[in-house]
This record gives C-alpha cells, sequence and structure tokens, in this order.
C-alpha cells in the first residue's frame, strides 16, 4: 500500500530510504548473518556503528573536542530529573524559561527533587503561543544553569535565537534537533529524544559539555550519571543499539541532503508554504504568534470543533494521518519533521483549500 502522509509529533516520520536501507540490512548486517538488534554491543560490527553515529553527529553540529556525545534511555522526560541530580549544587538555583507544556514538566521534575527553581519567565499560558523576549529575562546570580525548550511541540511555538547566560545553557531540543544548524558552543547540554527527528523512540541523545558531566555525584546510580556515561562511552550496560544504527543511518541521510544547512532551507520552504495557505484564509487561523511559529509543528484552528473532527476524519481518507491537535489543546497540528516530504505538505494544502471551499 502507499505510504501515509504522516503528520504525528512523535513518533514520527522516518526517511523512506533510511527505512528501506534498515528493512534491507535487518536479516543480515554487513554480511555477519545476523541482524544488527542479536549482536553484542561490543563486537567490532557494533562499535563502527556506535562510532559513525557519533562522528556523524559530531560533522553536522559542529560539536567542539570538549563536549561529550551520550546516548542514554528513558526519553527527554527522564532527563528533565537527570539534569537536576547531576548538576545542581548544594545551596544553588536552577533557572528555567518556561514557554508551554514541556517547560512545565521539567521545572516541576527539578521541583520535585527539592531544587530551588526560578522561573525566569513564564508565557506558558498565553495565546497565541509564543517565546519569552530575551531582553525581558531574569537570572539568578550563579545559578547552576538555565533549561530551555527550544520548540514547545504542542503549542507550535519555537526558539529562533538563544538567550546569553552566564550559567551553563542546557536545551531541551527533543522536536527540533537536527533542523538548523547550531552553535553548539553556547550550550552546557543539549538533549532530545529520538521519536521526532533522530530515529524510532527509546533512545535519548544527550550532548554535554565534559567538565558538567564531571559534575555528577558520586552518590547517583552510575546509569545516572553523566560523568559515568561519558567515562565509559554509554557502554556501561546494554545500550539500545538497534536505535542507534537507526541514529547513524538518519544522519547520513542528513549529510547527503546537505547536512543542517541544506535541512534548514528545506525546511523553511515547507513552513512557509503551510503558513502561508493558513493567512490567505479568513478560515484558518494559526495559533501561534508568527515571529515564533515553529517549522516543526504548524498549529492552527478552524471556526468549530466540528469542523476540525470533520476535517481530521475526512484527511485520513486521503492518506493524511494523525493531524489532530494535542488532547489538552485541540486544534490541528500538522508535524512537517525533517522526513516529511514537501509534496505532503503540498497534497494538504490542496486538501485545505477544497475543505474550506465545502464548508466556509
Amino acid at each position: 500500500m502507499a505510504r501515509a502522509y504522516n503528520f504525528s509529533a512523535g513518533p514520527a516520520i522516518l526517511p523512506e530510504e533510511v527505512l528501506k536501507q534498515a528493512q534491507a540490512e535487518l536479516l543480515d548486517f554487513n554480511g555477519t548473518g545476523m541482524s544488527i538488534m542479536e549482536m553484542s554491543h561490543r563486537g567490532k560490527d557494533y562499535s563502527a556503528v556506535h562510532q559513525e553515529a557519533k562522528d556523524n553527529l559530531r560533522k553536522l553540529l559542529n560539536i567542539p573536542d570538549n563536549y561529550s556525545i551520550l546516548f542514554m534511555t528513558g526519553g527527554a522526560s527522564t532527563q528533565f530529573s537527570l539534569i537536576p541530580m547531576n548538576l545542581v549544587g548544594e545551596g544553588q538555583t536552577a533557572d528555567y524559561i518556561n514557554a508551554g507544556a514541556w517547560g512545565t514538566k521539567a521545572l516541576k521534575a527539578a521541583k520535585k527533587l527539592g531544587v530551588k527553581v526560578n522561573v525566569s519567565a513564564d508565557v506558558s499560558k498565553e495565546i497565541p503561543a509564543r517565546m519569552p523576549a530575551l531582553e525581558n529575562l531574569q537570572f539568578t546570580e550563579g545559578a547552576a544553569y538555565v533549561h530551555i525548550t527550544s520548540n514547545e511541540t504542542i503549542s507550535g511555538a519555537q526558539m529562533k535565537e538563544f538567550p546569553e547566560t552566564a550559567a551553563p545553557l542546557i536545551a531541551d531540543m527533543s522536536s527540533d534537533i537536527l533542523s538548523r544548524p547550531l552553535d553548539v558552543s553556547q550550550f552546557g547540554m543539549i538533549y532530545a529524544g529520538a521519536q521526532k527527528n533522530l530515529a524510532p523512540a527509546g533512545v535519548t541523545l544527550v550532548i554535554i559539555r565534559n567538565d558538567l558531566a564531571e559534575k555528577s555525584p558520586e552518590t547517583l546510580p552510575d546509569l545516572f550519571q553523566y560523568r559515568h556515561m561519558m567515562e565509559t562511552d554509554s557502554l556501561s550496560n546494554t545500550a539500545p543499539t538497534f536505535l542507534i544504527y537507526m541514529i547513524m543511518l538518519v544522519t547520513r541521510w542528513l549529510l547527503a541532503k546537505g547536512g543542517l544547512e541544506g535541512m534548514q532551507k528545506i525546511n523553511k520552504e515547507k513552513a512557509d508554504k503551510l503558513y502561508a495557505a493558513i493567512d490567505k484564509s479568513d478560515f484558518y487561523k494559526g495559533t501561534a504568534v508568527p515571529e515564533y511559529r515553529s517549522t516543526m509543528n504548524v498549529t492552527f484552528r478552524l471556526p468549530s470543533e466540528e469542523l476540525e473532527t470533520q476535517f481530521i476524519k475526512e484527511a485520513a481518507a486521503q492518506g493524511m494521518t494523525s493531524l489532530k491537535g494535542y488532547r489538552s489543546v485541540g486544534g490541528i497540528r500538522a508535524s512537517i519533521y525533517n522526513a516529511f516530504p514537501t509534496e505532503g505538505v503540498d497534497v494538504l494544502i490542496g486538501f485545505m483549500k477544497e475543505f474550506e471551499k465545502k464548508n466556509s
């Protein structure tokens, strides 16, 4: 059957070429007569995959030598707790910039651990959705770190620039990792769940400055310690080998597409087309402030919830799946991550025009 145009926010679409290669190698990887899922995480065949995944990431993001690449588990939600457990010293405050549902979850996790939290800005409840103005941020002197969520998947708001901070800047980039070039040296740590732009769910990418990783308390369990994960190259226990193999394939695909500069251009073209279709219409209404609109998650409303339900149903019948907005906010959400094809955006725009004609 034909591939669906999968607008899911995650687990999300993967590049078709990557899926086909994984399919072709599923039973016999590299002439070994075994699947990558069956072989030792310490053997030479898997070791080459592990190293290439890291090398590709380092190349794509131009990651400096004083940063380590870790492959962890538990998703970004586990990092919400591991970050304060590893990085907040006695008596220190952690600063959080809260721009939405995921920023709220991150700061709640820190508070649950008894960490003193300063909310540098809170626009999480604002409609239309936005990011805070950088000049209005209030930071704590001597803070352990400043935490941001670069792209709020649910509301469709994205940081276009990042704050300059005295404390290490830590970014949850789960939904826009590898979608645009970054200056990694501006951050103390970047982390991302894989299931949007990297690989299937189950592995978490952590890019951390080595001096920060060294702060991990010895009292933490080994697999919770950034220092331990850095020193063991994420191989203290059996790594999620198939998922890291998928990161290797996806990053190969990105390099072949022109790296992050090439991907940024493609992503901007896709998003600009879709936002233009929304803005030209009185029937559809975007839900994020224009200057903060996400290139990854395009959110909009129709004149009524009944029409939104009908829109989602009719779109699905035409092969456009997972357009329903997050359960807490409703509306429509079209997630157009790196792997989402441009022709799928064109198909959606054509459907939107026809739907408006029939129902306005």
